[in-house]
């Protein structure tokens, strides 16, 4: 039997990547997996579609981009990406629809999470929007709380073992059974994705040859 996760794997048509709460799809890592399926598909000679959505603060209006983005790609071999609050809604989709899913130290429970930040105002780097925590992002994240996976074989963790914003552990109990790759000392950016993105396509059912080239 092969050793080799991609073994059997029937390759992913199109990737949906969904960025972390108040990222966009100028962030590194987005635009890191966008130029990796660029390359794989020149590389390849067959097409890879990826496809970054803007994922609005709020996570009800996220959710609802996220959806839609997903039903623009079709639903039948599209490889799953989500990085922190990315991984929380891919793995909504992933249960929904029998996707493969990749998880960027993924939020487990994002409402917890935002209830430190209750009454704070934020600003997105990218695009200079303000807005302040209420309870409404609480309300949100619990009604979307998902229960607990039922297929984990379906997913790729890539979590940092010094996540500085979330707790790595969280995710191991949650996703108990997965495939787990942990990074000793990579914090919560995780800008260590460019030594993952081999296992990350993996999991998609492609390879990356080491002489390909990202920039």
């Amino acid at each position: 039997m092969s050793n080799d996760p991609q073994a059997g794997v029937r390759p992913a048509r199109a990737l949906l990547y969904l960025h972390g709460f108040n990222s966009s799809s100028a962030s590194p890592k987005a635009q890191l997996v966008k130029r990796a399926c660029e390359a794989l598909a020149r590389h390849e000679g067959r097409p890879f579609e990826c496809l970054i959505p803007d994922l609005s603060h709020r996570p009800n209006v996220a959710w609802q981009q996220a959806e839609a983005a997903l039903e623009q790609l079709g639903h039948d071999d599209t490889l799953l990406v989500g990085s922190s609050m990315g991984g929380f809604l891919a793995t909504i989709l992933a249960e929904r629809h029998g996707l493969r899913a990749v998880l960027i130290n993924p939020a487990v429970q994002p409402a917890r999470f935002v209830a430190d930040y209750m009454g704070q105002t934020l600003v997105n780097d990218d695009s200079g929007e303000r807005f302040t925590i209420d309870n409404s992002y609480f309300d949100q994240l619990t009604a979307l709380q998902w229960d607990r996976i039922v297929h984990p074989a379906r997913y790729l963790l890539l979590l940092g073992g010094a996540d500085e914003t979330l707790d790595c552990r969280d995710a191991l109990r949650a996703y108990a059974g997965s495939r787990t790759l942990i990074h000793p000392g990579g914090d919560h950016s995780f800008n260590v994705l460019p030594d993952y993105l081999p296992a990350l396509f993996a999991h998609g059912g492609w390879h990356v040859p080491d002489s390909l080239e990202f920039s």
